[in-house]
């Protein structure tokens, strides 16, 4: 089944129809309606699959996917105007330009932690730039890869767009096809298997993952407004976020302020009641508890394994070597190390691998750039975590073990856009330094090379 997909897709992608920028429009825009129409399915589907509530469902899957289409509509054509650059005098007389061209017939791995988002705002940007596209989504959110399959394989013709689910096998099936890109957003180990896999064909990939992406804490922060926007980001969707702050590195003169912050900002946020996210099966359930063993637990660290759900968890004294520090935790558990100084931690961080994110909080303009000068990482924020994701003008993407590749608004675009570099030459002049015989005075050459 899937090579005959694959044939048709290759075959409609020919026919040069996803080209043309009106049809491209046409299916963001149809795209973009029938989301619209089906949000009470969407919301009913991420509330089984993760108990998500419809305002936290909406800001972060619904919402999200709509306003990423609809920056796409807007930038097509713009985007899609070869861009004329400057042209060597070696070359003259010409005139050079960069055109962009879909890559034809695109892979599309999603998860199931935003399994609705994370699958139509890669695809939005793959149809944007002109290509056809296969949707593989987790099969850990059972209910919303059943619906995107009906929403997308009911409206879609399969040779344009098709969803195709199943367990990890499907994966391994499709990732043994030769496709002409890849969009993967997952863990790191599975990044690398995904990797792997394409490297056999050489097919170009995006790869989004994760790791433990650091948030940082000096003595100049605003400390009860730092709590509240760290714990919004931590605890949305249960900590179950790439870019959610995985541990605190906080100051070691104002780590008892901030924990009462943080217990107060988690009192007035977030209640254990059945608006709170769940964690999306018994596995990472029991993953998640088994790291709270011996750990020194100072607000929370209940579950509830008929409700999958874990109280959101601050733990103190904390180490570099403690096993909640080992891996990603993904879920509503918040370490926290103390510093004595900055340069301490930037020799700590920059140890191991590159996050995903960094969020530092800090009224110094001085240690801001410090962080920002010395650290690498995909992105983050400063006074503040996750919302740098929202912005549909800046690339979202990882570097090193955190992914490869970026997009969001034009970076989709971009990322799903091979540039095609072409130099049109006049017939008028030819310009004899290039031609052999080589016997002859360098001098001139080098007055045009230089």
């Amino acid at each position: 089944m899937i090579k005959q997909i694959l044939e048709k897709q290759r075959k409609f992608f020919n026919s040069n129809i996803t080209k043309d920028i009106k049809f491209r429009k046409e299916q963001l825009k149809k795209l973009y309606n029938l989301i619209k129409d089906s949000e009470c399915e969407i919301l009913n589907a991420l509330k089984s699959d993760l108990n998500k509530s419809e305002y936290e469902a909406y800001m972060t899957e619904i919402g999200f996917a709509l306003e990423e289409i609809t920056t796409l509509i807007k930038g097509i054509k713009k985007w899609s105007k070869p861009k004329k650059v400057k042209s060597p005098l070696s070359q003259f007389p010409a005139k050079s330009y960069i055109y962009k061209e879909a890559y034809g017939v695109c892979l599309i791995i999603s998860p199931w932690n935003y399994p609705f988002q994370l699958a139509i705002a890669p695809l939005a940007g793959a149809l944007a730039a002109g290509n056809c596209a296969i949707i593989k989504p987790s099969e850990f959110s059972v209910n919303t890869s059943k619906l995107l399959r009906k929403l997308i394989n009911k409206n879609f013709d399969e040779s344009y767009i098709k969803v195709i689910e199943g367990e990890s096998t499907v994966s391994q099936q499709l990732l043994a096809e030769k496709f002409d890109y890849i969009f993967f957003t997952g863990s790191t180990n599975v990044g690398k298997i995904v990797m792997n896999e394409a490297a056999k064909h050489l097919t170009p990939v995006t790869l989004e993952l994760g790791g433990k992406s650091p948030c940082i804490i000096d003595n100049t922060a605003n400390l009860k407004l730092a709590a509240k926007r760290i714990v919004w980001g931590k605890f949305l969707n249960a900590g179950q976020t790439c870019i959610a702050p995985d541990y605190i590195l906080v100051d070691e003169l104002i780590k008892d302020r901030l924990i009462d912050y943080l217990k107060s900002s988690i009192k007035e946020l977030f209640n254990l009641d059945e608006h709170y996210p769940k964690i999306i099966n018994e596995k990472h359930y029991k993953r998640l508890l088994s790291l709270l063993d011996n750990e020194d637990v100072v607000y929370g660290g209940k579950g509830y394994i008929n409700t999958l759900q874990i109280e959101p968890t601050i733990i103190d004294n904390v180490n570099w070597e403690s096993k909640i520090m080992e891996e990603e935790i993904f879920g509503p558990l918040l370490p926290i190390i103390t510093f004595s100084n900055l340069e301490e931690v930037i020799k700590l961080v920059n140890l191991k691998p590159k996050p995903l994110a960094l969020y530092f909080f800090s009224n110094s303009k001085e240690n801001q750039n410090l962080i920002l000068n010395n650290i690498s990482y995909g992105g983050g924020c400063i006074n503040d975590t996750i919302v740098h994701l929202a912005s549909a003008h800046l690339p979202f993407g990882g570097v090193g073990n955190s992914g490869i590749g970026s997009y969001h608004g034009k970076a989709s675009f971009d990322t799903f856009s091979h540039k095609k570099s072409i130099m049109k030459r006049s017939n008028r002049i030819d310009i004899p330094l290039r031609y052999p015989p080589f016997s002859k005075s360098t001098k001139l050459l080098k007055r045009f090379l230089k």
